[in-house]
Protein backbone atom coordinates (compact mmCIF):
# COMPACT_ATOMS: atom_id res chain seq x y z
CA UNK A 1 0.00 0.00 0.00
CA UNK A 2 1.31 3.31 -0.91
CA UNK A 3 1.86 5.71 1.75
CA UNK A 4 0.48 9.41 1.99
CA UNK A 5 0.75 12.29 3.79
CA UNK A 6 -0.26 12.27 7.73
CA UNK A 7 -3.89 12.56 9.33
CA UNK A 8 -4.93 11.48 12.51
CA UNK A 9 -5.12 8.17 11.46
CA UNK A 10 -2.05 8.34 10.23
CA UNK A 11 -0.38 9.07 13.69
CA UNK A 12 3.64 8.26 13.87
CA UNK A 13 3.78 5.16 15.80
CA UNK A 14 0.42 3.75 15.03
CA UNK A 15 0.25 -0.22 14.54
CA UNK A 16 -1.60 0.67 10.34
CA UNK A 17 -1.55 -3.53 10.63
CA UNK A 18 -4.25 -4.17 13.47
CA UNK A 19 -6.12 -1.50 11.37
CA UNK A 20 -5.49 -3.59 8.41
CA UNK A 21 -6.81 -7.01 9.90
CA UNK A 22 -9.43 -5.62 10.88
CA UNK A 23 -10.76 -4.00 8.13
CA UNK A 24 -9.98 -7.10 5.81
CA UNK A 25 -11.64 -9.32 8.29
CA UNK A 26 -14.84 -7.31 7.91
CA UNK A 27 -14.39 -7.74 4.69
CA UNK A 28 -14.74 -11.40 4.77
CA UNK A 29 -17.47 -11.41 7.16
CA UNK A 30 -19.09 -9.44 4.57
CA UNK A 31 -18.58 -11.82 2.24
CA UNK A 32 -19.24 -14.69 4.77
CA UNK A 33 -22.64 -14.02 4.49
CA UNK A 34 -23.70 -14.29 0.84
CA UNK A 35 -21.69 -17.78 1.14
CA UNK A 36 -23.68 -18.57 4.56
CA UNK A 37 -27.36 -17.56 2.92
CA UNK A 38 -26.44 -19.93 0.33
CA UNK A 39 -24.84 -23.17 2.84
CA UNK A 40 -25.57 -26.48 2.02
CA UNK A 41 -24.03 -27.94 5.55
CA UNK A 42 -27.35 -27.12 7.25
CA UNK A 43 -26.34 -23.90 8.91
CA UNK A 44 -29.51 -22.23 9.58
CA UNK A 45 -31.13 -20.26 7.94
CA UNK A 46 -30.69 -20.54 4.41
CA UNK A 47 -32.53 -18.68 1.51
CA UNK A 48 -33.48 -22.14 0.33
CA UNK A 49 -32.12 -25.42 0.90
CA UNK A 50 -31.27 -25.70 -2.84
CA UNK A 51 -29.48 -22.21 -2.91
CA UNK A 52 -26.07 -23.24 -2.63
CA UNK A 53 -23.64 -25.43 -4.46
CA UNK A 54 -21.22 -27.91 -1.58
CA UNK A 55 -18.64 -27.43 -2.75
CA UNK A 56 -18.59 -22.95 -2.42
CA UNK A 57 -18.97 -23.82 1.52
CA UNK A 58 -15.58 -24.32 1.69
CA UNK A 59 -15.09 -20.66 2.08
CA UNK A 60 -16.64 -20.89 5.43
CA UNK A 61 -14.86 -23.66 6.89
CA UNK A 62 -11.77 -21.81 6.05
CA UNK A 63 -12.62 -18.57 7.83
CA UNK A 64 -15.67 -19.54 10.08
CA UNK A 65 -13.15 -20.96 12.87
CA UNK A 66 -11.44 -17.70 13.10
CA UNK A 67 -12.45 -14.57 11.84
CA UNK A 68 -14.41 -13.59 14.77
CA UNK A 69 -11.91 -14.58 17.15
CA UNK A 70 -9.68 -12.54 15.90
CA UNK A 71 -11.94 -9.16 15.96
CA UNK A 72 -12.23 -10.00 19.32
CA UNK A 73 -8.66 -10.36 19.92
CA UNK A 74 -7.77 -7.21 18.33
CA UNK A 75 -10.28 -5.27 20.17
CA UNK A 76 -8.99 -6.37 23.41
CA UNK A 77 -5.43 -4.89 21.90
CA UNK A 78 -6.98 -1.43 20.64
CA UNK A 79 -8.80 -1.10 24.17
CA UNK A 80 -6.00 -1.01 26.11
CA UNK A 81 -4.42 1.98 23.19
CA UNK A 82 -7.66 3.75 24.32
CA UNK A 83 -7.36 3.06 27.85
CA UNK A 84 -3.80 4.99 27.44
CA UNK A 85 -5.27 7.96 26.88
CA UNK A 86 -9.03 7.85 28.45
CA UNK A 87 -9.97 7.14 32.20
CA UNK A 88 -12.47 3.87 32.43
CA UNK A 89 -15.62 6.54 32.57
CA UNK A 90 -14.46 7.84 29.18
CA UNK A 91 -13.72 4.58 28.09
CA UNK A 92 -17.51 3.42 29.37
CA UNK A 93 -19.09 6.61 27.64
CA UNK A 94 -17.30 5.45 24.32
CA UNK A 95 -18.85 2.03 24.75
CA UNK A 96 -22.18 2.92 25.26
CA UNK A 97 -21.96 5.53 21.87
CA UNK A 98 -20.34 3.21 19.60
CA UNK A 99 -21.60 0.08 20.57
CA UNK A 100 -24.17 -0.14 22.97
CA UNK A 101 -26.58 2.27 20.89
CA UNK A 102 -26.53 0.93 17.46
CA UNK A 103 -26.72 -2.99 18.75
CA UNK A 104 -29.70 -1.89 20.86
CA UNK A 105 -31.99 1.23 19.72
CA UNK A 106 -30.91 0.48 16.06
CA UNK A 107 -32.31 -2.99 16.22
CA UNK A 108 -35.77 -0.17 16.47
CA UNK A 109 -35.14 1.73 13.54
CA UNK A 110 -32.90 -0.70 10.88
CA UNK A 111 -32.45 -4.31 12.22
CA UNK A 112 -35.82 -4.94 12.90
CA UNK A 113 -36.10 -5.15 8.65
CA UNK A 114 -33.83 -8.11 9.11
CA UNK A 115 -35.53 -9.17 11.85
CA UNK A 116 -38.69 -9.69 9.51
CA UNK A 117 -36.52 -11.38 6.75
CA UNK A 118 -35.77 -13.48 9.17
CA UNK A 119 -39.43 -14.61 10.02
CA UNK A 120 -40.45 -14.75 6.50
CA UNK A 121 -37.38 -16.98 5.92
CA UNK A 122 -37.99 -19.25 8.37
CA UNK A 123 -41.88 -19.45 7.63
CA UNK A 124 -43.44 -18.04 10.33
CA UNK A 125 -44.75 -14.99 9.67
CA UNK A 126 -47.93 -15.95 9.45
CA UNK A 127 -47.94 -17.51 13.47
CA UNK A 128 -46.98 -14.10 14.74
CA UNK A 129 -50.41 -12.28 15.43
CA UNK A 130 -49.81 -8.93 13.88
CA UNK A 131 -49.72 -6.65 16.94
CA UNK A 132 -46.68 -8.13 18.29
CA UNK A 133 -44.70 -8.66 14.92
CA UNK A 134 -42.90 -5.55 15.25
CA UNK A 135 -41.25 -6.67 18.69
CA UNK A 136 -41.03 -9.88 17.51
CA UNK A 137 -38.83 -8.29 14.02
CA UNK A 138 -37.04 -6.14 16.84
CA UNK A 139 -35.88 -9.39 18.91
CA UNK A 140 -35.19 -11.33 15.54
CA UNK A 141 -33.27 -8.82 13.59
CA UNK A 142 -30.39 -8.89 16.00
CA UNK A 143 -28.23 -11.13 13.46
CA UNK A 144 -24.34 -9.99 13.61
CA UNK A 145 -25.16 -7.45 16.16
CA UNK A 146 -24.08 -9.95 18.40
CA UNK A 147 -21.06 -9.17 18.17
CA UNK A 148 -21.24 -6.02 19.04
CA UNK A 149 -23.15 -6.39 22.18
CA UNK A 150 -21.06 -8.77 23.56
CA UNK A 151 -18.11 -6.70 23.15
CA UNK A 152 -19.78 -3.76 24.93
CA UNK A 153 -20.11 -6.94 27.98
CA UNK A 154 -16.66 -7.32 27.45
CA UNK A 155 -15.67 -3.82 27.92
CA UNK A 156 -17.49 -3.39 30.94
CA UNK A 157 -15.65 -6.77 32.42
CA UNK A 158 -12.52 -5.16 31.54
CA UNK A 159 -13.01 -1.85 33.51
CA UNK A 160 -14.30 -4.10 36.52
CA UNK A 161 -11.10 -5.92 36.13
CA UNK A 162 -8.57 -2.48 36.08
CA UNK A 163 -10.69 -1.10 39.14
CA UNK A 164 -9.58 -4.70 41.09
CA UNK A 165 -5.90 -4.54 39.81
CA UNK A 166 -5.48 -1.01 40.25
CA UNK A 167 -1.37 -1.23 39.83
CA UNK A 168 -1.77 -2.97 36.42
CA UNK A 169 0.15 -5.90 37.45
CA UNK A 170 -1.84 -8.80 35.53
CA UNK A 171 -0.79 -6.50 32.79
CA UNK A 172 2.71 -6.27 33.55
CA UNK A 173 3.07 -10.08 34.46
CA UNK A 174 1.45 -11.06 31.11
CA UNK A 175 4.35 -9.41 28.88
CA UNK A 176 6.94 -11.74 30.09
CA UNK A 177 5.17 -13.99 28.26
CA UNK A 178 7.23 -15.92 25.92
CA UNK A 179 6.73 -17.50 22.36
CA UNK A 180 6.67 -20.82 23.38
CA UNK A 181 3.77 -20.08 26.00
CA UNK A 182 2.30 -17.81 22.95
CA UNK A 183 1.95 -20.82 21.00
CA UNK A 184 0.88 -22.88 24.36
CA UNK A 185 -2.29 -20.60 24.35
CA UNK A 186 -4.25 -22.68 22.32
CA UNK A 187 -4.77 -25.06 25.42
CA UNK A 188 -6.51 -21.61 26.96
CA UNK A 189 -8.89 -21.14 24.00
CA UNK A 190 -9.50 -24.73 23.63
CA UNK A 191 -11.12 -24.59 26.98
CA UNK A 192 -12.89 -21.42 26.92
CA UNK A 193 -14.54 -22.83 23.53
CA UNK A 194 -16.21 -25.62 25.89
CA UNK A 195 -17.40 -22.94 28.51
CA UNK A 196 -20.23 -20.79 28.60
CA UNK A 197 -21.67 -21.05 24.94
CA UNK A 198 -25.50 -20.29 24.93
CA UNK A 199 -28.17 -22.60 23.82
CA UNK A 200 -29.66 -22.08 20.53
CA UNK A 201 -28.02 -18.51 19.96
CA UNK A 202 -24.55 -20.35 19.42
CA UNK A 203 -22.80 -16.96 18.33
CA UNK A 204 -22.75 -16.08 21.77
CA UNK A 205 -20.01 -17.89 22.98
CA UNK A 206 -18.82 -16.27 26.02
CA UNK A 207 -16.28 -17.98 26.92
CA UNK A 208 -13.71 -17.95 23.97
CA UNK A 209 -14.63 -14.80 22.87
CA UNK A 210 -13.98 -13.44 26.00
CA UNK A 211 -10.91 -15.50 26.24
CA UNK A 212 -9.30 -13.77 22.90
CA UNK A 213 -10.63 -10.24 23.92
CA UNK A 214 -8.87 -10.52 27.59
CA UNK A 215 -5.69 -12.21 25.94
CA UNK A 216 -5.64 -9.56 22.91
CA UNK A 217 -5.85 -6.69 26.64
CA UNK A 218 -3.59 -8.40 28.71
CA UNK A 219 -0.60 -10.38 26.67
CA UNK A 220 -1.31 -9.09 22.69
CA UNK A 221 -0.82 -5.40 23.25
CA UNK A 222 2.68 -5.69 24.62
CA UNK A 223 5.00 -4.16 21.90
CA UNK A 224 7.37 -8.09 22.61
CA UNK A 225 5.10 -9.92 22.27
CA UNK A 226 3.87 -8.30 18.99
CA UNK A 227 7.57 -8.86 17.90
CA UNK A 228 7.57 -12.51 18.96
CA UNK A 229 4.40 -13.52 16.90
CA UNK A 230 6.38 -11.60 13.75
CA UNK A 231 9.43 -13.71 14.66
CA UNK A 232 7.58 -17.25 13.75
CA UNK A 233 4.94 -15.99 10.89
CA UNK A 234 6.21 -17.94 8.19
CA UNK A 235 6.08 -21.07 10.52
CA UNK A 236 2.66 -20.15 11.46
CA UNK A 237 1.54 -19.26 8.21
CA UNK A 238 2.60 -23.30 7.05
CA UNK A 239 0.93 -24.63 10.24
CA UNK A 240 -2.25 -22.42 9.44
CA UNK A 241 -2.18 -23.89 5.76
CA UNK A 242 -1.95 -27.54 7.16
CA UNK A 243 -4.64 -27.29 10.14
CA UNK A 244 -7.07 -25.74 7.76
CA UNK A 245 -6.83 -28.19 4.76
CA UNK A 246 -7.16 -30.98 7.65
CA UNK A 247 -9.53 -29.36 9.72
CA UNK A 248 -11.56 -28.41 6.10
CA UNK A 249 -11.29 -32.24 4.97
CA UNK A 250 -12.28 -33.89 8.43
CA UNK A 251 -15.69 -31.54 8.91
CA UNK A 252 -16.86 -30.83 5.76
CA UNK A 253 -20.58 -31.74 4.82
CA UNK A 254 -20.31 -30.95 9.06
CA UNK A 255 -22.21 -28.26 9.85
CA UNK A 256 -19.41 -25.64 10.88
CA UNK A 257 -21.66 -24.07 13.59
CA UNK A 258 -22.15 -27.11 15.54
CA UNK A 259 -20.61 -28.03 19.09
CA UNK A 260 -19.16 -31.09 17.79
CA UNK A 261 -17.30 -28.99 15.12
CA UNK A 262 -15.94 -25.70 17.40
CA UNK A 263 -15.25 -27.48 20.18
CA UNK A 264 -12.94 -29.85 18.67
CA UNK A 265 -8.88 -29.84 19.58
CA UNK A 266 -8.24 -29.49 15.45
CA UNK A 267 -10.66 -26.62 14.70
CA UNK A 268 -9.06 -24.84 18.04
CA UNK A 269 -5.26 -25.61 16.82
CA UNK A 270 -6.60 -24.54 13.66
CA UNK A 271 -8.14 -20.98 14.57
CA UNK A 272 -5.10 -20.61 16.94
CA UNK A 273 -2.22 -20.78 14.34
CA UNK A 274 -4.51 -18.95 11.92
CA UNK A 275 -4.97 -15.99 14.40
CA UNK A 276 -1.14 -16.40 15.16
CA UNK A 277 -0.54 -16.15 11.40
CA UNK A 278 -2.56 -13.05 10.91
CA UNK A 279 -0.69 -11.14 13.29
CA UNK A 280 2.55 -12.22 12.54
CA UNK A 281 2.48 -11.73 8.71
CA UNK A 282 0.63 -8.46 8.95
CA UNK A 283 3.48 -7.21 11.37
CA UNK A 284 5.41 -8.22 8.84
CA UNK A 285 4.31 -7.52 5.49
CA UNK A 286 0.91 -5.13 6.16
CA UNK A 287 2.55 -2.47 8.14
CA UNK A 288 1.48 0.55 5.96
CA UNK A 289 -1.71 2.29 5.14
CA UNK A 290 -2.75 4.54 2.24
CA UNK A 291 -6.00 6.49 1.31
CA UNK A 292 -8.17 3.70 0.65
CA UNK A 293 -7.02 1.38 4.05
CA UNK A 294 -7.85 4.75 5.87
CA UNK A 295 -11.34 5.11 4.47
CA UNK A 296 -12.02 1.37 5.18
CA UNK A 297 -10.00 1.63 8.90
CA UNK A 298 -12.58 4.28 9.36
CA UNK A 299 -15.51 2.94 7.82
CA UNK A 300 -15.17 -0.93 8.10
CA UNK A 301 -17.62 -0.64 11.69
CA UNK A 302 -20.31 0.86 9.83
CA UNK A 303 -20.36 -1.57 7.00
CA UNK A 304 -20.43 -4.36 9.55
CA UNK A 305 -23.47 -2.69 11.37
CA UNK A 306 -25.30 -2.16 7.74
CA UNK A 307 -24.66 -5.16 5.63
CA UNK A 308 -26.47 -7.65 7.08
CA UNK A 309 -29.40 -6.84 5.59
CA UNK A 310 -28.09 -5.88 2.53
CA UNK A 311 -26.75 -9.45 2.01
CA UNK A 312 -30.71 -11.21 2.87
CA UNK A 313 -32.03 -8.82 0.48
CA UNK A 314 -29.37 -9.47 -2.28
CA UNK A 315 -29.16 -13.34 -1.53
CA UNK A 316 -33.13 -13.68 -1.62
CA UNK A 317 -33.62 -11.41 -4.46
CA UNK A 318 -31.24 -12.92 -6.94
CA UNK A 319 -32.13 -16.49 -5.79
CA UNK A 320 -35.83 -15.96 -6.56
CA UNK A 321 -35.82 -13.70 -9.44
CA UNK A 322 -32.21 -13.55 -10.84
CA UNK A 323 -33.13 -17.02 -12.93
CA UNK A 324 -29.30 -17.33 -13.46
CA UNK A 325 -27.08 -20.29 -12.73
CA UNK A 326 -26.23 -20.75 -8.88
CA UNK A 327 -22.60 -20.23 -9.19
CA UNK A 328 -23.28 -16.83 -10.94
CA UNK A 329 -25.90 -16.20 -7.78
CA UNK A 330 -22.87 -15.91 -5.66
CA UNK A 331 -20.85 -13.45 -7.70
CA UNK A 332 -23.51 -11.46 -8.53
CA UNK A 333 -25.03 -11.39 -4.94
CA UNK A 334 -21.80 -10.21 -3.63
CA UNK A 335 -20.80 -7.63 -5.86
CA UNK A 336 -24.08 -6.06 -5.17
CA UNK A 337 -23.99 -6.47 -1.19
CA UNK A 338 -20.21 -4.88 -1.16
CA UNK A 339 -21.94 -1.71 -3.49
CA UNK A 340 -24.81 -1.45 -1.67
CA UNK A 341 -23.44 -1.70 1.74
CA UNK A 342 -20.74 1.34 1.12
CA UNK A 343 -23.79 3.04 -0.66
CA UNK A 344 -26.25 2.73 2.33
CA UNK A 345 -23.19 3.29 5.05
CA UNK A 346 -22.46 6.62 3.69
CA UNK A 347 -26.37 7.99 3.13
CA UNK A 348 -26.58 6.94 7.27
CA UNK A 349 -24.16 8.48 8.59
CA UNK A 350 -25.32 11.30 6.46
CA UNK A 351 -28.69 11.60 8.46
CA UNK A 352 -28.57 13.76 11.45
CA UNK A 353 -30.27 11.03 14.84
CA UNK A 354 -30.39 7.74 12.54
CA UNK A 355 -26.49 8.42 12.29
CA UNK A 356 -26.48 8.17 16.01
CA UNK A 357 -28.67 5.14 16.94
CA UNK A 358 -28.00 2.94 13.61
CA UNK A 359 -24.04 3.81 13.46
CA UNK A 360 -23.15 5.04 16.73
CA UNK A 361 -21.63 8.47 14.82
CA UNK A 362 -22.43 11.73 16.83
CA UNK A 363 -23.18 14.99 14.65
CA UNK A 364 -19.56 16.13 15.15
CA UNK A 365 -17.82 12.83 15.13
CA UNK A 366 -17.97 11.84 11.09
Amino acid sequence: MAKVQNTDIYKPGRKHYLDNIRWVTVVLVLIYHIFYLYNTVGVPFPIAEDAGIRAFDTFSYIVYPWFMVILFLISGISSRYALRKQTNREFLKNKVTKLLIPSTLGLFVYHWISGYLNVKFGGGLAYIPRFIRYPVFVMAGIGPLWFIQMLFLFSVLLVVLRNIDKEDKVWAFCGKINIVMIVLLVFLIWGAAQVLNLPVLSTYRFGIYGAAYLIGYFVFSHDEVQNSIEKIHILMLIAAIILGVAFTVRYFGVSYSSEECLKSFLTNCYLWAAVLAILGCGKAWFNNTSAFASYMTKSSFGFYVVHYLVAQLTCYLVYYYGNFPRAINYFLALAIELTCTVLIYELLKRVPVIRYLVLGIKANNQ
